[in-house]
């Protein structure tokens, strides 16, 4: 580490010399520590490398393993299947756009096209020319008096706490340049996200940080305190996350400093576990009329929430609230079962929630099937990488995507895996100083900003290569996946999509049918 550094080099210095002063021609060591110390300082002061930066001369065998590596290794595969770990192949194509680095690839496709899960985009005869700088969107509904004109990729939730200081700074540094929004995390609006100048989409969650009472509930004042900041564009009611549905946030003690704890209204030196459960509302009906409230509050700005899909039952029951009360969200975010976190229970990032697609699909299809998709903006959030990750998603039902994996890969992330530990290596997630002064925000905030240009330049040169003009003309036919061998499906025969109005007239389709009848809009609870 950094400081560990110096007093190395102290240490080796006063050795050499006192064992010199007893055998002079051990000076001759000096010749071999000197070049070493030189590079080492030169590493701890240069601005571009975080790991040299934390680990000065040593970082640097990292990058000479990287350059003897295998060249096959050195290009990217465009896509990957969705639920798979997140590949070397998906890690250095963000690091390439990030850093500028050419992104073409020589000698085709390195996928195995008749391989089974192999997906594509069907081009146009006919392509068209598409602008990056026109894929936005206008986020807010009818009750909305501010909607917001959002980029089609932006940052997800990533708290202050779980990433440093210098981390947060650099990902609002970045969306400021690009011009996309930044989303707070339910860690609350830090001054770092703040100083960064970004648009922010204010995340709350079941802790309520950033608008807590002391006893721990909803406190509407300072809530609309922080809401009428003008950096805050967007308000995103946080009901459960991907990677830990159904158990609340998790900070683990070491990484609770002071400034976190003030931040958070918690203690500190202690793990801060959000409830798993809202204490505010508790049924359906509750839920948007909680959503009423904050937008009321917020002076009308968009206001949704984000929820990963469990029991049907469930939302369906929030849809047939917003058709009783007239209540709707602006947008909600759906995020996928295989999203990512710095914490939580093996058994619930393998084996709770529904994957993305299939969440996202069957939430299309439930605002389709009551006749309130076009007033609602749906998010999808998780594992987008490329281009064609927001194209596809964008076909299947999407308006938006967020990602956060992505962003801090472009960050300098090398998933060491150490993020709930507080010993990342990289800086981003960890709050020791040390560590997180390898991260320089302004340097990295830029690689931030390329990567999300390059990946939307990549969205546009897709969807014109498929003629489209307008990501609204996307549809699940227009991407296809080898099912089999010796098979072909577009994603409207692999998934069934309903049509405008179809869960509010009989017969009702068949595989909806159980789920809508036992949704109610007093409880979340089974209704036969």
């Amino acid at each position: 580490m950094r400081r560990e550094f110096l007093i190395s080099v102290a240490l080796i210095t006063l050795l050499i010399w006192l064992v010199a002063r007893i055998y002079p021609p051990f000076l001759l060591l000096l010749l071999f520590f000197i070049p070493v110390f030189l590079l080492g300082f030169y590493d701890y002061f240069q601005p571009r490398h975080s790991v040299r930066r934390n680990f000065p001369f040593i970082g640097r065998f990292r990058y000479l393993l990287e350059a003897i590596r295998p060249e096959i290794h050195q290009y990217f595969v465009e896509s990957d299947t969705d639920g798979a770990p997140f590949s070397r192949d998906k890690r250095t194509l963000v690091y390439q756009r990030a850093k500028g680095v050419r992104d073409t690839v020589p000698f085709g496709t390195l996928r195995d096209v008749y391989a089974v899960g192999y997906e594509w985009v069907n081009h146009s005869i006919r392509p068209l020319h598409l602008e990056a700088k026109d894929l936005r969107i206008s986020v807010g509904g009818p009750d909305c008096t501010q909607p917001y004109s959002a980029s089609l990729l932006n940052i997800s939730a990533m708290s202050y706490g779980s990433l440093s200081k210098n981390a947060i700074l650099a990902l609002s540094q970045g969306a400021k340049i690009g011009g996309f929004a930044h989303n707070t995390g339910e860690g609350g609006i830090s001054p770092y996200h703040l100083q960064g100048g970004a648009d922010l989409i204010w995340q709350i969650g079941t802790g309520y940080f950033g608008c807590r009472a002391e006893d721990g509930r909803f406190n509407p004042q300072t809530f609309a305190e922080n809401a009428s900041h003008p950096q805050v564009k967007m308000i995103e009611l946080k009901i459960s996350q991907g990677a830990k549905p159904g158990h609340g946030g998790i900070l683990p003690a070491a990484k609770v400093s002071r400034e976190i704890a003030d931040i958070r209204h918690v203690p500190m030196g202690q793990a801060v576990i959000s409830p798993p459960a809202h204490s505010t509302f508790s049924t359906p009906i509750e839920l948007l009329e909680f959503v009423a409230e904050l937008r009321r509050l917020a002076g009308g700005k968009p206001v949704g929430f984000k929820l990963c899909i469990g029991k049907r039952r469930e939302f369906l029951a929030i849809c047939k609230a917003m058709l009783e009360t007239g209540i709707k969200p602006d947008f909600i975010t759906v995020d996928g079962g295989e999203g990512g976190t710095g914490a939580a229970p093996l058994e619930f990032s393998n084996h709770v929630g529904a994957p993305l697609l299939d969440g996202l699909i069957f939430a299309h299809n439930a605002l389709i099937g009551v006749g309130l998709r076009r007033q609602i903006r749906l998010i999808a959030s998780g594992k987008v990488t490329s281009g064609f990750d927001m194209v596809k998603r964008l076909a299947l039902g999407a308006d938006m995507c967020n990602a956060a994996r992505a962003m801090m890969l472009a960050l300098g992330c090398i998933q060491a895996l150490k993020c709930n530990t507080n010993k990342c290596p990289v800086g981003v997630a960890t709050q020791d100083p040390n560590l997180a002064a390898g991260l320089v925000p302004a340097r990295k905030g830029r690689r931030v900003a390329n990567y999300h240009w390059e990946t939307m330049e990549s969205v546009s040169e897709i969807m014109g290569a498929a003629g489209l003009s307008s990501p609204a003309d996307l549809r699940p036919w227009h991407i296809a996946r080898r099912t089999t061998p010796n098979e072909i499906k577009n994603y409207s025969e692999i998934y069934a999509y309903l049509r405008e109005g179809d869960l509010l007239t009989e017969p009702l389709p068949p595989s909806y049918a159980r789920a809508w009848k036992a949704a109610a809009v007093h409880t979340f609870g089974h209704v036969s």
